[in-house]
């Protein structure tokens, strides 16, 4: 672009300039010549502007289908006006009070405090195989070397949500000619079931038998020499369909309330209501009825797709190695499916590339259809879901409609709450009859006087949805985030007082949790939230963002924060712990190592617990442990690795097996030191050796009625947003998590950290989006946006607080995988500040109109979103407002 001051009044002209625009949901970039012939000799006045603005508009028109057409076209108008701003006298000179934004610089901080009451558990230590990782030496079930006769897999999955198969071709090329196999619900076995996952509610098909019932249903395997051939031909197929006759497909809530299609929730476990509503309703000075918040699913997007690798054994047998978080509840899917006893079945997992929930029961249909295919060709078979295929077949988070009424006092505090829940649980029961209880527990975590509620599962056409990282825990609190959000907006309230203000007491907490609660010196959260503030300066920094806001007309800002109470049950596990005879000892648990360093606090624990064969010296038998696969033919009932539980419960059954060693060796050890004097370690085993010394002990925890607990944190979020194009950055996180007395420190640190990010994703960045069939079509990185390094807070701080012991606790610890996640709700939270700020400069002249500060901001908060609500025509609005200028 060439410019020249014009010389009489120092404005400038522009003399040559180019303009083209791409990605605006049109075929192909743009020249916008109309608009650079208009503007060329022209001085840049607002008028001027005005005029480009026009002409642009009509030229930037998204073809039909394209998502978010309006945004797009403004996000043209705003990169065009961000462009010409500053050349403007007239703009320029408006702007120039605008307070100056420095870089930011990332930064971290973290405090984590721990004992060494019971070393070297709590001990900050490396995490297990944390080089072989790094270095990429770690095997998954991919990297395990293929034997010459391996073949390999790929689904064929339906695009169709409710339709008649007519018949599957492929077409005559050169990848179809590289299919050696093609399996279907015709090649199970006699005596096996059509059956490719199961949970404890019901099964669910492994093939569509002549009927789709949703998009990404498996209609066949295609098998091929390599994993690219399998999945070409895949794609290649041609599967004709028919619906005449057939009914729509159920693919929203909404169908399914019309249709009265749901599943049944068993009695027990359908949360219980708390407190007298009516009388609730009553005591409210003011109501607000029939609100409603919509939530949206999401991807479990783990680094490693879905896997399995099945290699068929002597004798009717078969080994599938699988990347799973249940390999026992995937043992017994194939067993059905084959029609063969279990012991038949080995399913072995070293570690998951990430799981998140979608490896629990979501996992079976890949290890499933690999067995079965290795079974009817005898061959070994490999199966790897590239990512696209992963995501639409997989399913995720569960979406779900709710509409509330809530009955409140003047100043804020909350009487009543009325809750309609409607979840979208997809084709199959799967995990959902365990959400309901799971949303209410933490919505329960403010004192709404009473609360009630109807919840029902939603049976559509649809993947079957599961557990995801905080599965309902994630939704309820939210939940009650945005309950909060409107009884402050309606009363005109400091959201941050009407949130204190309902915080539990101790004796609303037993009221609404129970046993759960724990005693009084137990409940943290107002001491938490007490000195996050301190730490933070949570009041200095909300008096600079109110500033900031008051300078800057195209930046805003925003800071809130939010409180979480997390419900735990640990779950029974088994573990087996054997000494070698070098000394050396393996350990086996029921736990999958899925990237949360489950191994890393049972090697620990497993080191404390042969240690206390020694009263004072230690012998630090850290460095002599290993944990090593599960094998469903070594260690029975693993049972799953969900829901934060199962690395403490692990190491709780690793501490008694080790506690039955002890009792073995220590008779021994007293008898040698009579003799010898004080021993070695090695010595000891030598001796337990040849005098027959069981050396190996099994055992299997199974928590008692008091063993639930509460978990409790709180986080300060501070975001910026532009209001010109919705992009969002997250200046600052500050998280307080109470942990317990942690089991491993360093561990438990990443979990926090790993798990906040991972929030962020749900409540910001990432959007799930389908067709009108419902089959997925955010199937990649291109479309599906996770959190990045550049969408993670610039600051972050963190602190993980020992909250001393717990008696009832596995050595006092408590879960640090999961709760953490629900405190991105802060993020989104602090988006809703600063776009009310926006709002308040853009839409509306009336300081008064409640538009302003009421609105429906469900999440993610993307950018589209965050622009829409901040204005679509906001560039236009200020032009004209200084157009006199």
């Amino acid at each position: 672009m060439m410019i020249e001051p014009y010389l009489s009044s120092g404005d400038i002209v522009l003399l040559k300039l180019h303009l083209a625009f791409g990605a605006y949901g049109t075929e192909h970039a743009i020249r916008a010549r109309n608009v650079e012939n208009f503007l060329v000799g022209k001085m840049l006045t607002v008028s001027v502007l005005i005029e480009a603005i026009k002409l642009l508009k009509e030229i930037i028109i998204p073809k039909e289908g394209t998502s978010h057409p309006r945004y797009r076209i403004s996000l043209a108008v705003a990169f065009l006006f961000k462009f010409f701003q500053p050349l403007s006298k007239d703009l320029a000179q408006v702007e120039k009070n605008n307070l100056h934004i420095p870089d930011v610089i990332l930064s971290s901080k973290q405090l984590v405090e721990f004992s060494t009451e019971y070393f070297p558990v709590g001990k900050p230590i490396k995490k297990v195989a944390a080089e072989i990782q790094a270095s990429g030496e770690a095997l998954y079930v991919d990297d395990i070397p293929s034997s010459k006769d391996c073949l390999y897999g790929a689904f064929i999955y339906s695009t169709r949500p409710f339709a008649r198969i007519k018949g599957i071709t492929f077409n005559p090329t050169l990848v179809s000619s590289k299919i050696v196999a093609y399996i279907s619900i015709n090649d199970i076995p006699e005596g096996g079931k059509n059956v490719g996952s199961s949970f404890r509610f019901a099964d669910e098909p492994l093939f569509a038998d002549s009927l789709t019932e949703y998009s990404g249903q498996c209609l066949g395997i295609v098998v091929a020499e390599t994993q690219r051939y399998a999945n070409m031909a895949a794609k290649q197929a041609i599967v004709q369909y028919s619906t005449k006759g057939l009914e729509p497909p159920i693919l929203s809530v909404e169908d399914a309330v019309r249709r009265s299609s749901f599943f049944d929730i068993p009695p027990s476990l359908y949360p219980t209501e708390v407190g007298d509503l009516a009388r609730g309703m009553d005591e409210a000075d003011h109501k607000i009825l029939l609100a409603e918040v919509k939530l949206e699913s999401e991807h479990y997007f783990y680094m490693e797709t879905q896997t399995a690798f099945a290699i068929p054994d002597e004798d009717n047998c078969i080994v599938v190695y699988s990347s799973n978080q249940y390999p026992e509840g995937t043992q017994g899917v194939i067993a059905k499916c084959l029609g063969i006893p279990q012991h038949n079945v080995r399913v072995i997992t070293r570690r998951a590339g990430g799981g998140f929930g979608g490896k629990a029961t979501r996992s079976n249909p890949i290890a499933t259809a690999c067995a079965l295919t290795a079974f009817k060709l005898r061959r070994p078979i490999k199966m790897y879901l590239d990512r696209s295929t992963d995501m639409i077949m997989v399913g995720g988070r569960h979406p779900m409609k709710i509409t509330y009424s809530v009955g409140f006092k003047s100043d804020g505090k909350i009487t009543a709450l009325y809750l309609n829940l409607l979840v979208n649980a997809g084709i199959s029961e799967d995990y959902s009859p365990l959400i309901p209880h799971a949303i209410i527990s933490c919505l329960k975590k403010y004192n709404w006087g009473a609360l009630a509620f109807d919840i029902k599962l939603c049976k559509t056409n649809l993947t079957s949805k599961s557990s995801m990282r905080a599965p309902g825990q994630a939704q309820g609190s939210y939940i009650a985030e945005a309950i909060i959000e409107r009884v402050a907006s309606f009363l005109s309230l400091d959201v941050d007082v009407v949130r204190k203000r309902n915080l539990h007491t101790y004796e609303s907490l037993k009221f609404f949790y129970g046993s759960s609660s724990g005693e009084a010196p137990e409940y943290t959260l107002p001491a938490i939230v007490d000195e996050l503030f301190a730490s933070a300066s949570y009041f200095n920094r909300l008096e600079m963002v109110l500033h900031f806001n008051s300078c800057n007309k195209w930046k805003k800002r925003g800071i809130s924060w939010v409180p979480i109470v997390y419900e735990v049950e640990p779950k029974p596990t088994p573990g087996k712990v054997s000494i070698l005879n070098d000394g050396s000892i393996v350990v086996e648990v029921g736990g999958i190592e899925i990237g949360q360093g489950l191994w890393t606090k049972v090697k620990q624990m497993a080191a404390f617990g042969l240690e206390q064969l020694w009263d004072e010296e230690k012998k630090y038998l850290l460095d002599r442990v290993r944990i090593i696969q599960a094998d469903t033919l070594s260690l029975v009932q693993g049972g799953l690795t969900i829901q934060s539980t199962k690395s403490e419960s692990s190491c709780e059954a690793v501490r008694l097996a080790c506690s039955i060693l002890v009792s073995r060796l220590k008779p021994l050890k007293q008898s040698l030191e009579e003799q010898m004097g004080s021993i070695s370690w090695d010595t000891l085993i030598t001796q337990a050796n040849l005098q027959y010394v069981n050396l190996s002990a099994s055992t299997f925890w199974v928590a008692d009625d008091t063993s639930s607990y509460l978990n409790y944190g709180a986080a300060i979020s501070e975001v910026e947003i532009d209001v010109l194009t919705g992009a969002i950055t997250i200046l600052r996180a500050d998280l307080t998590y109470d942990c317990g007395q942690s089991l491993s420190p360093a561990v438990d640190l990443g979990q926090v950290e790993g798990s906040f990010v991972q929030g962020i994703g749900f409540f910001v960045y990432e959007k799930l989006e389908e067709n009108s069939d419902g089959l997925v079509i955010s199937d990649g990185t291109w479309s599906y946006k996770i959190p990045s390094i550049d969408t993670i807070p610039k600051h972050f701080n963190i602190r993980v607080m020992n909250s001393g012991h717990h008696k009832d606790r596995v050595l006092s610890s408590k879960a640090s995988g999961e709760p953490p996640l629900l405190l991105a709700a802060s993020v989104h939270s602090a988006i809703r500040k600063a776009i009310r700020a926006a709002r308040a400069d853009f839409s509306s002249t009336d300081p008064d109109d409640s538009s302003v500060s009421s609105f429906q901001f469900d999440p993610p908060a993307t950018m589209p979103l965050v622009k829409e609500l901040c204005g679509l025509d906001t560039v236009e609005k200020y032009l004209e407002a200084h157009g006199e200028v």
